[in-house]
């Protein structure tokens, strides 16, 4: 199985706190610089896998770090340097506490949703007579608030946004107005990698200078859907499901062992072999997304070795 990254006790040079999200953990650095840490850890429905995927935290890591790359034209991101291969160092920010969710697609939780009789979705309408899967005429943003450690995000609506001063209105807009550029943006990269980009979710923070810029992940699979464009009209027309590249496959995998986060459910067991194929569908989904091929780290000490890396670039 190899070694992979659970949880991180690093003391770095002027340090000032730690925060352990479900994924990532983030190192502030003299409240200036922040150190993002992206663990092997799995999450679905907002609940911590008891194991963790081997190259996971790195598939992820370098994804982010691409697709940052490709779309600052756009919008300005938080990323200085990758001093890892797990680790992405940048500009300390206060974030917005929202996630903006684009879905092109009627899948997933907005799927979820609409079978069981809504039309509704974070106040935003979606048409009636649509199947699992169909696009939407356009996409639809229907965010969700950030949780608190512990807590489940829950959707929410613009007008909820802004009324609650979660956001102010002028900068919701900015948010909406990005969040449809970097999903045409990604769209148009996964076309051309032979995907489609069916839902994704972006955040945001603002500087000390009151700066919004793009923060966190985006297009990677723990943060988006992609279904293979090849044959995705033929399946929608036959009912089938789609092919995707996604972590959806992982919250089937645990639906169908009876488990969607609840209280009193239990996690199913997750053999080597399960977790050997989550790790194989993420380098997958790495290499389909990219274009390229997937280069495993040295694993052999893998906490020394982001210690030793970032500590190096803290001190340059």
């Amino acid at each position: 199985m190899g070694n992979t990254i659970n949880n991180t006790a690093f003391n770095f040079p002027n340090q000032k706190s730690v925060y352990k999200g479900k994924v990532r953990e983030v190192y502030n650095i003299n409240n200036e610089l922040l150190v993002m840490i992206a663990t092997d850890r799995l999450s679905a429905f907002d609940v911590i896998m008891p194991k963790q995927i081997p190259f996971k935290g790195q598939i992820l890591n370098q994804i982010a770090a691409k697709m940052m790359e490709a779309t600052k034209d756009i919008v300005p991101n938080w990323i200085i340097a990758i001093p890892d291969p797990n680790v992405a160092v940048g500009h300390l920010c206060t974030p917005f506490k929202v996630e903006m969710v684009i879905r092109g697609y009627l899948s997933g939780h907005a799927a979820r949703e609409y079978k069981a009789g809504k039309r509704m979705l974070c106040g935003v309408s979606m048409p009636e007579g649509m199947n699992e899967n169909d696009k939407f005429p356009e996409p639809i943003i229907t965010p969700a608030t950030k949780a608190e450690e512990g807590n489940h995000d829950e959707d929410i609506s613009k007008e909820a946004i802004i009324a609650r001063g979660i956001v102010s209105k002028e900068d919701y807009e900015i948010l909406e107005n990005y969040t449809k550029a970097l999903f045409k943006r990604g769209t148009e990269i996964a076309a051309e990698r032979g995907l489609i980009l069916v839902d994704t979710k972006y955040e945001f923070g603002k500087t000390k200078e009151g700066k919004i810029i793009l923060i966190d992940e985006i297009h990677t699979p723990d943060s988006s859907r992609y279904f293979y464009a090849e044959g995705y009209k033929e399946r929608q027309n036959r009912g089938e499901a789609q092919k995707q590249l996604s972590k959806e496959f992982v919250r089937q995998w645990l639906i169908a062992n009876d488990f969607q986060g609840l209280e009193g459910q239990k996690v199913p067991e997750m053999t080597d072999e399960k977790i050997n194929e989550i790790s194989e569908r993420y380098i997958e989904l790495y290499e389909n997304i990219t274009g390229e091929t997937f280069v495993k780290s040295d694993v052999s000490n893998i906490l020394k070795r982001i210690e030793n890396n970032v500590v190096t670039f803290l001190n340059t």
